[in-house]
């Protein structure tokens, strides 16, 4: 196989909001693996809502510039001499921050996963479909029977979740951002799909659920968090995977000044949980071979966005896509 001399990648060259001016793309020569990594062609990329923080800086330090993306599928076209689980010509799934968004990328082969064949299904299913599958099951402790709440629904991880949790035979509240939405929620699995423009969330939670949500999914962060918190049930639980209300202004996180959280958890013997994928790498491996079987049976369904963007000068505009909500599904670049 001939390889180029030279590929392109996006990079943070100066860490800000604006993923516009802080990323730009360059042109850097091939690498050669080292004896634990493999060189990997990228044929997708998830796009993930939390690019602009990294963009600003957050996620821990780096220095200028650093790579962005964090999974990537596709073709092994180069292995170090320690590599055993994959060689040349396999099809692999990458995990790491940094690296997603170039037409390759070198990885610790740790950090790559054998696969069937590169494809967008295969490649929603790891960012997305784990933090759902995790957050719920491992983070949340989802059993059966229960309210479950699914905020920002539409997106590329609510719609694992809605999917997921109905699977497991429980009642299930997504919100969206509108109408077509609302009826494409449903078709997911939603019993009640929420248009939190058109609806109040605190009303309709009081209204029609007066016994409280048992397990609440939230990625939003800011008053629908205050709110889901406030309508838990007794032992209910919140896991918290984001806040991506607040990943507008970088890292300027809002200041609140109201009561203490512990007068709604005391109360409910309820709890907060935060949930960070990497730090469930153990439960990745497993949990990945259950998600991608419920993929294989029908069980459940890959929601991709119908928005394509292709190749690397599409990825700024697929991160601005995602980040004005404009998505429904997982957003997905293709190389």
């Amino acid at each position: 196989m001939q390889l180029p001399k030279t590929y392109r990648k996006l990079v943070v060259t100066k860490p800000g909001p604006d993923i516009e001016s802080a990323a730009e793309i360059v042109a850097v020569p091939l690498p050669t693996p080292a004896a634990d990594e493999i060189l990997l062609r990228n044929r997708y990329a998830g796009v993930n809502a939390s690019d602009p923080v990294a963009a600003s800086g957050g996620y821990g330090a780096r220095t200028v510039p650093f790579d962005l993306g964090v999974e990537s599928a596709g073709e092994v076209v180069a292995v170090g001499s320690a590599v055993e689980h994959l060689k040349v010509g396999d099809h692999a799934l990458a995990f790491s921050f940094g690296g997603g968004y170039g037409e390759y990328r070198v990885v610790k082969a740790q950090e790559a996963f054998a696969i069937p064949e590169a494809t967008p299904e295969i490649t929603s299913a790891f960012v997305a479909g784990m933090t759902a599958i995790i957050g719920l099951e491992v983070a949340g402790e989802m059993q059966r029977d229960e309210t479950v709440l699914v905020t920002a629904a539409a997106g590329g991880v609510g719609t694992y979740a809605v999917q997921l949790a109905k699977l497991a035979g429980n009642h299930v509240i997504g919100t969206c951002s509108d109408d077509a939405k609302a009826r494409w929620l449903k078709e997911l699995g939603c019993d009640r799909a929420i248009n939190y423009r058109t609806e109040d969330l605190d009303a309709v939670l009081a209204s029609e659920y007066p016994r409280g949500i048992n397990l609440v999914f939230e990625s939003v962060g800011r008053a629908t968090f205050d709110t889901a918190l406030k309508h838990l049930a007794v032992f209910g639980r919140l896991v918290c995977i984001g806040a991506v209300s607040e990943y507008g202004a970088g890292l300027n996180w809002e200041r609140v000044e109201q009561v203490r959280i512990y007068q709604w958890l005391l109360a409910r013997s309820a709890s907060v949980r935060g949930c960070y994928l990497p730090h469930y790498a153990a439960q990745i491996p497993p949990y990945m071979t259950k998600l991608v079987a419920l993929l294989r049976e029908g069980k459940i369904h890959a929601a991709i966005d119908a928005t394509e963007f292709r190749g690397i000068d599409a990825v700024k505009a697929a991160i601005a896509h995602l980040a004005h909500g404009r998505n429904q599904g997982k957003v997905l670049l293709r190389f």
